[in-house]
């Protein structure tokens, strides 16, 4: 077994998450992405919303057919855990109604796709213990949402807790923690700046590496096995607008460095992170088989 164990996740949902209802990195990006893996000879997991299988179920097969794992985003890229902070507008879930959500995306996801996922992501990675509670009755084997930025506490995979899902416990599902430098001082409220999402895209892969070797110095003087999880989105491989995004009944103004140099020059950078990481000595697994390790 290697000595760094790396998830390359890639949410499938709307352009710039919750901020439009178009689908152009979905169809666009998605086929630079599966060039990348290929030519690198690494697989990924794929964590689609319901929405999004149902409208271009092309790219699902697309991603099937390179033996990509499959999972499950939500239905429609909705809070469904608890929020971490507060974003206008975007109200968590019921925990009362998280079992049926879940099982209504789980179903959809497989009736497209023709296999059923077994891993998962929470939007924004906003979990909850409703949450691994629900995928773990639901036969889920992992949950890739564990937001290391803002508990600080779980450097690698681990069984949640029923009660507890930050908490190591005996729930067969195994969380999977996000990747955030712990060794350095954060300047943000809520440790945002730990979670170097989308570092590689915004100064490129050498600045995104420096953190990922500081996790590492941080992981190994703890005696810890670094395990680095990453997310990705379609969008980031195809040009999003910049500035204000209309739609039908108004419009939003994205911070700009969430939509900066999405399109080539993500690709590229994405390019030379796996090369990288595999110099580093990196194993890459899909969600389901990094679960099975842990």
């Amino acid at each position: 077994m290697s000595d760094l164990q790396v998830v390359l996740g890639f949410d499938m949902e709307t352009d710039i998450g919750s901020w439009t209802p178009f689908y152009e990195g979905l169809q666009h990006g998605t086929p630079a992405i599966l060039e990348i893996l290929d030519r690198n000879n690494v697989s990924g997991t794929f964590f689609f919303t319901g929405d999004s299988v149902k409208k271009h179920p092309e790219v699902v097969h697309s991603v099937k057919a390179r033996n990509h794992e499959i999972g499950a985003h939500t239905l429609f890229h909705e809070t469904i855990g608890d929020s971490l902070y507060e974003i206008p507008g975007m109200l968590p879930i019921l925990p009362e109604e998280v079992p049926n959500r879940l099982r209504l995306c789980t179903e959809l996801v497989e009736s497209i796709a023709g296999v059923r996922p077994v891993s998962f992501r929470c939007p924004r990675l906003f979990g909850s213990t409703a949450v691994v509670n629900a995928l773990d009755s639901l036969g889920y084997v992992s949950d890739a949402t564990y937001p290391m930025f803002f508990f600080r506490e779980r450097l690698t995979p681990y069984h949640p807790n029923a009660e507890d899902w930050t908490k190591e416990g005996d729930l067969r599902i195994v969380e999977l923690p996000n990747f955030a430098d712990l060794s350095m001082e954060s300047k943000d409220p809520y440790g945002r700046d730990m979670d170097q999402w989308p570092l590689y895209r915004t100064e490129g892969t050498d600045a995104m590496l420096r953190h990922i070797d500081g996790f590492m110095g941080y992981a190994s003087a703890r005696g810890v096995q670094p395990f680095l999880c990453f997310y990705f989105h379609p969008w980031e491989f195809h040009p999003m607008p910049q500035g204000e995004i209309r739609s039908s009944e108004g419009s939003v103004c994205p911070d700009p460095f969430i939509t900066r140099n999405c399109g080539i020059f993500a690709a590229e950078q994405l390019d030379l992170l796996i090369r990288a990481l595999r110099e580093r000595g990196a194993e890459f697994l899909q969600a389901r088989e990094a679960a099975a390790r842990w």
